[in-house]
């Protein structure tokens, strides 16, 4: 699987089902029927493609998406959440993170009290863990292939730079004059509430 492909299968996810929870059970079946190594090659992209979304301005816009402060996981999960979005919103997100105000899932938590996200929460962390799970149908060990999916990861994967920090210079989301100047859209659309 190639990354294209890896797109085309996320892509055919979103027509296909609706909700994270039907999406990732159409993707762990579809997964399921794949060649092991097709498996792994897309836990290989998923890693890839969110590694793009690592940097402080992505940061920032999830940042101020949560209304002032994401936390490390959060932002990782934000992250597997965008690639959810599909290509051309990600890919979009990734140059330009203002650019999230275009997507209708962003929008569609502009005013919304956060505690009534619930299934719109912009974070998917269980996407991290499809590929596993179709490992485990695959393989016949559900419960404990952990390991040897991993390892299998680590070895289709090619070496990073190692870097292990976010890319770009981080800046704080709470400064106004520069949230409107970086993220003007999104800072319009999610004002930070004063600290009391």
């Amino acid at each position: 699987m190639d990354i294209d492909s890896f797109w085309e299968l996320i892509e055919e996810c979103r027509r296909q089902a609706r909700g994270r929870d039907e999406r990732l059970a159409w993707l762990r079946d579809e997964l399921s029927r794949r060649p092991l190594t097709e498996v792994v090659q897309f836990q290989v992209c998923l890693d890839e493609v969110t590694h793009e979304a690592f940097t402080w301005d992505l940061w920032a816009a999830a940042d101020r998406i949560f209304g002032g402060w994401c936390s490390d996981d959060g932002f990782c999960y934000f992250g597997l959440w965008m690639v959810g979005l599909g290509r051309e919103a990600f890919s979009r997100a990734v140059v330009n993170p203002d650019a999230l105000a275009d997507a209708p899932e962003v929008q569609g938590l502009v005013g919304r009290p956060r505690e009534l996200w619930n299934d719109d929460w912009p974070g998917w962390e269980s996407l991290d863990y499809v590929a596993m799970e179709a490992y485990g149908v695959l393989t016949g060990v559900d419960d404990d292939c952990g390991d040897a999916f991993y390892e299998a990861v680590e070895a289709e994967q090619a070496d990073g730079d190692g870097s292990s920090g976010p890319l770009g210079e981080r800046w704080d989301v709470r400064c106004e004059d520069e949230a409107a100047r970086k993220l003007p859209r999104l800072s319009a659309m999610f004002p930070l509430r004063p600290l009391t």
